[in-house]
């Protein structure tokens, strides 16, 4: 069996394009009829990803992925590293949990996990032509050479050619490249094939004498001036733009930016959106211009409730919730409840009282959830009730149980109102008492994509819980099925006597051409010749 060919993208820095310039290679080699997967070893970010076989993956490699044509595996990024602290991380190994690691200690031990890489690489490598592989960082951290599983250290673990990038639009660009370039290892050098000027806005003449000189003192070819893009992909969320951002639309769709933030792509079908302005938040006073405040998902939701608390946007939330919607999603959706548990001490332990907004109660547990779903909401009050009946595709990434815990658990008595509740169940004969009451109460019905019963037939169960205007859910992804994050954006649009410019788009179909214009672009200024070159001298 033939083993594919592979290049390698490393940056100067974190944010120079390597992710970027990923996708692009992966979009331009399926296009040339070239079967190309992505693959990082190790990615670091709270911007995930469950793949159908529901395992963990990040966010750039489903990216890429996409960009290519192919269904995201999770042996395109056999480590994801989860911060839950400024000196702590989850560790996720082929997608699964592998534990809690403070960096010390995951520094001393991730040489370990080099037969989990090599594995998940070989095993793309029989069934790829080509394996497009993105750095992290940058390959001249000195202080972390002797340990390196993802930079230089891999390339020469699978033999690959390097394509080296920097980023002008920071300032000292030819800095960057010949600095880094510098401070490797002779056999490293000879690795970079040639050299990436990311991020230019302007006539690039101006930088002829540069490059010039650049190639002269490195011996490395500049293969390419990319112009600065403004494109609408998911990126990490480490680095982020999206935080800043600003505007001036007719409807204002604040997410509260919570210190350990999570899956912010959960947001950014609303960017696509004319007349909506789509804001990142962390002061009571930014609420103030909201029609909808999201309370997204955390690494850390005890700890990020704390901090609503402390900051002075818990009160300022329950102000803005009784006469305006508020949905949380996962960490956020806990929040919302009367109560979260930790007895496994999953966080910071003990328990902690929630926000109130919502008849539920989570207790945080070891194991984890992941699982792709598919739904509808059911019959939606409040706000919202344009999404009833709609349906959903999304995925779980969680570490807790919720319940309900309204009056009902304690109430249902009653034959007749039992009977009442069991005909909004599905297999109803098969619910216990809890199930009913979560059912009942639950916002959506949902199906988890790879489990079935005895009888071959997913089984139907409830998520999250509305009460008022305010929502919540486990679902990552809610938003972009359908015309769903549209209807949403319009009922706030007609609440204020306004309506939307544009009719509501396809938000896949945006995404396919968002990668038709990287592509495109990528052709123009990157010497895809040099690049097919390289692949050409790979050995195999």
């Amino acid at each position: 069996m033939s083993r594919a060919k592979c290049i390698m993208v490393q940056g100067t820095m974190s944010g120079a394009g390597k992710s970027l310039l990923c996708a692009a290679l992966c979009r331009i080699f399926a296009q040339d009829g070239l079967r190309a997967v992505p693959f990082k070893s190790q990615n670091m970010a709270l911007n995930s990803f469950v793949t159908k076989d529901g395992l963990e993956m990040g966010r750039a490699q489903v990216v890429q992925a996409q960009a290519a044509g192919v269904e995201p595996d999770v042996r395109m990024n056999p480590i994801l590293l989860k911060p839950s602290s400024d000196v702590g991380s989850q560790v996720i190994v082929n997608g699964e949990v592998r534990g809690q690691m403070k960096a010390s200690e995951y520094f001393r031990t991730k040489r370990q996990l080099v037969p989990d890489i090599l594995k998940a690489y070989d095993s793309l490598a029989e069934e790829a032509d080509v394996i497009v592989i993105e750095g992290a960082g940058s390959p001249a951290e000195i202080n972390l050479k002797s340990e390196d599983i993802v930079n230089m250290g891999l390339a020469e673990m699978v033999d690959a050619p390097v394509l080296l990038v920097g980023d002008i639009d920071r300032g000292g660009v030819f800095a960057q490249l010949y600095g880094t370039v510098e401070l490797l290892e002779e056999k490293e050098r000879r690795r970079i094939k040639g050299l990436v000027i990311n991020k230019f806005r302007g006539d690039k003449t101006i930088l002829d004498p540069g490059i010039i000189m650049l190639e002269e003192r490195g011996r490395i070819p500049v293969c390419g001036v990319l112009p600065y893009m403004k494109l609408s992909l998911d990126d990490e969320d480490s680095l982020t733009t999206r935080f800043t951002r600003k505007g001036n639309g007719a409807v204002t769709i604040a997410v509260v930016r919570l210190p350990r933030i999570s899956n912010i792509s959960d947001f950014t079908v609303f960017e696509q959106i004319d007349d909506v302005n789509l804001i990142y938040v962390n002061r009571p006073k930014e609420l103030e211009q909201a029609d909808m405040v999201i309370l997204p998902g955390s690494k850390n939701t005890i700890g990020d409730l704390k901090w609503l608390r402390e900051s002075g946007m818990e009160a300022a939330i329950k102000r803005f919730a009784i006469d305006n919607p508020v949905f949380g999603i996962c960490g956020g959706y806990q929040m919302l409840g009367m109560q979260i548990d930790d007895p496994e001490q999953t966080e910071e332990g003990g328990s902690i009282r929630g926000m109130e907004l919502l008849p539920i109660r989570t207790v945080l547990k070891l194991q984890k959830q992941t699982r792709q779903v598919t739904g509808t909401f059911d019959k939606v009050a409040g706000t919202f009730s344009c999404l009833s009946g709609q349906s959903i595709r999304g995925y779980e990434i969680h570490m807790g149980e919720t319940s309900y815990c309204g009056n009902a658990d304690v109430q249902i008595t009653d034959m007749q109102e039992w009977e009442k509740r069991k005909l909004h169940v599905e297999n109803s004969e098969a619910c216990s008492k809890q199930e009913v009451i979560n059912r009942a109460s639950g916002l959506l019905r949902l199906t988890a994509d790879m489990h079935t019963d005895r009888s071959g037939h997913a089984p139907v169960y409830a998520d999250g819980c509305m009460a008022g205007n305010v929502y919540g859910s486990y679902v990552h992804g809610i938003f972009d099925a359908g015309d769903l994050a549209y209807r949403i954006a319009e009922t706030l649009a007609e609440r204020k006597g306004r309506s939307l410019r544009a009719d509501a788009t396809d938000y896949a179909a945006f995404k396919e051409e968002q990668y038709d214009k990287l592509a495109e672009t990528m052709r123009e200024y990157l010497d895809m010749d040099a690049v097919y070159g390289m692949l050409r001298e790979a050995k195999l």
